[in-house]
């Protein structure tokens, strides 16, 4: 029997470069749910995982595979699930051909015993994250060619499962990414050549190839290949992927083992004048319905119309035996020189003693760069709120935290005097986001006003250090002014809708507006265009910054290493006090 510990604190993060669906253990597949009145999660993983041959002396090589789960849940649920899950794996159909461990760092604690693994978790974050990891070897006499399969299957309480099969083989193609040489340092309008290149270094030959492109909101492929497919176009809003836009490339013929191949036309990534920090991620797989169908996770794509793409061989070596699915990705980082407007708004609104007033306050993002920080996972920003003079918090966003005067944690939630809300981890090009409060007037103080400030997650450092004109802010939420009946539209204030309600004060927190982007993402929330909550704690500190660095955005292997890509990832965040 073997038997892992959970892994904590690697779970959150993941879900960005999950939402790439390129984990480096080979493309995840996953399907579409179906919709129902009981949530549907979806497993998925690799396609197929091929190992190296058991070898005439000395240990057999290990390969590492990983397993998924999709939460598709958005909008008021977008924490996700909370409860007891359990995933079973039946091994049976490996036997005699794959011996099966739990990898040290593993997500859940599982446990061997036969023929089956189990492993528990509690809870499945929104989007797509990781379930275990495991690590294979071929078992001893198995030959070369031969395969047998995996069936995983999940359950909880309330919840539907899609199972999931992968195939497992011995021997096989693997194809290497070789890593370009980009420069990193861009200015809106740089175009780079991608000559991507790559090299089999397993034991057959691949029957074509499948490449996918995934490159984030600020970059852009011009060229549109007639082999390739397309989905989340850059300036399309997207409600499948918040960031994320791919291409999926076929290209027949047979790629032999040990021979190196590169395009016929480099690609040409551009750094467009939404971008700020980017990623470019570009891997490499032997193609195959099933493996265009794990890539495409059930979004829609649409055909090139451009001449094909092609590759040509440029070297031949000594095989390899270095079957290792982790190689066939590569990834690149650029920081663009650029900046993003963001713009507080308040607003106004009047009632009486006893009435509830709801007020939208939040801010905008006037571009023109898009900001995301789809490494860290960390929150763009925060909105800090206090609260008018006469007026008690009854309802207000859950991605809000009450806090006292001081910026204090508070344990009471409603009637604090001031909340911070911290966004989520990219705001679009465009982007409002809209926190509404329920505020019941308990003393009708005229013109009473309340400061909404859009600022760093640090208040200790509180400049956005993308954005350039800071004088715009900050705004007002006033109540019972002179003019509060009217509609403000102009300036700082703009965005706000007020009307009065009953004399009784809601109960319960309001839910934050939906999110106009979404993804394959394990944060809790996005930023969309019509507006979001961004991820709340329930501490009363001040998110781990994301200070601007690209160190934030620690590279693709390292996140893998953490733990990564449709599997990997929670930062775990630091929280610092507000005041």
């Amino acid at each position: 029997m073997t038997r892992s510990s959970p892994r904590t604190a690697l779970r959150r993060t993941a879900g960005s470069l999950a939402a790439a669906g390129l984990l480096a253990s080979g493309s995840l597949a996953v399907g579409a749910p179906a919709q129902a009145a009981d949530p549907a999660f979806t497993l998925g993983g690799p396609a197929e995982t091929a190992l190296h041959p058991y070898p005439a002396t000395g240990s057999p090589q290990k390969t590492s595979l990983g397993f998924t789960v999709n939460n598709p849940v958005q909008g008021e649920d977008e924490e996700g699930y909370r409860g007891e899950v359990t995933y079973t794996l039946d091994l049976s159909g490996i036997a005699g051909v794959a011996a099966i461990d739990v990898a040290e760092d593993t997500g859940a604690d599982c446990e061997i015993t036969g023929a089956t693994a189990v492993c528990h978790d509690y809870g499945v974050y929104a989007g797509l994250s990781t379930v275990a990891d495991f690590d294979l070897t071929a078992a001893e006499g198995a030959e070369d060619g031969a395969s047998g399969t995996i069936q995983v299957t999940g359950s909880a309480d309330g919840v539907t499962f899609v199972p999931f099969s992968t195939k497992v083989t011995i021997g096989g193609p693997d194809l290497v990414m070789k890593q370009l040489p980009f420069e990193q340092q861009l200015e809106p309008g740089d175009v780079q050549p991608a000559p991507i290149t790559f090299t089999n270094r397993g034991t057959t030959a691949a029957d074509g190839v499948l490449l996918t492109l995934m490159y984030s909101r600020g970059l852009e492929i011009p060229e549109r290949y007639a082999n390739c497919e397309y989905n989340g176009e850059a300036g399309e809003e997207s409600q499948d992927d918040f960031a994320w836009s791919t291409a999926l490339c076929s290209v027949e013929g047979s790629y032999e083992p040990g021979a190196t191949y590169t395009l016929g036309v480099p690609l040409s990534v551009e750094a467009t004048e939404r971008a700020y920090y980017d990623t470019f991620i570009y891997r490499i797989n032997e193609d195959s319905a099933a493996q265009r169908s794990a890539q495409r996770a059930g979004a829609p794509f649409t055909r090139g119309t451009g001449p094909e793409l092609a590759l040509k061989k440029v070297t031949s070596s000594a095989r390899s035996g270095d079957l290792n699915p982790w190689d066939n990705q590569q990834e690149a980082d650029f920081r663009t020189e650029n900046t993003a407007d963001f713009v507080a708004t308040g607003g106004k609104g009047a009632g009486s003693v006893g009435e509830t007033v709801t007020a939208s306050i939040g801010f905008r993002n006037e571009g023109p760069a898009w900001i995301g920080y789809i490494r860290s996972g960390e929150p763009v920003a925060t909105v800090d709120f206090t609260v008018p003079r006469g007026a008690e918090v009854t309802g207000k966003p859950d991605s809000c935290q009450g806090v006292t005067a001081a910026g204090k944690y508070r344990e009471e939630q409603l009637g604090a005097p001031r909340y911070v809300c911290d966004s989520s981890m990219t705001v679009r090009d465009g982007a409002e986001v809209a926190l509404p409060f329920d505020l019941k007037i308990t003393e009708v103080v005229p013109g009473a006003a309340g400061e909404v400030a859009v600022r760093n997650t640090w208040l200790s450092d509180p400049d956005l250090p993308f954005d350039p004109t800071p004088g715009n802010n900050t705004a007002q939420l006033v109540l019972n002014g002179e003019d509060s009946g009217s509609e403000d539209t102009g300036g700082t204030t703009d965005g706000t809708t007020t009307t009065s309600g009953s004399t009784e004060g809601t109960t319960g927190g309001t839910a934050g507006s939906t999110s106009g982007t979404t993804g394959g993402s394990s944060t809790s929330s996005a930023s969309g265009s019509t507006g979001t909550s961004g991820s709340g704690a329930a501490d009363g500190g001040g998110g781990l910054a994301s200070t601007g660095s690209v160190a934030l955005m620690a590279s693709g292997a390292a996140a893998v290493a953490l733990a990564a890509g449709g599997v990997l990832y929670a930062t775990t965040r630091r929280r610092a006090e507000r005041g």
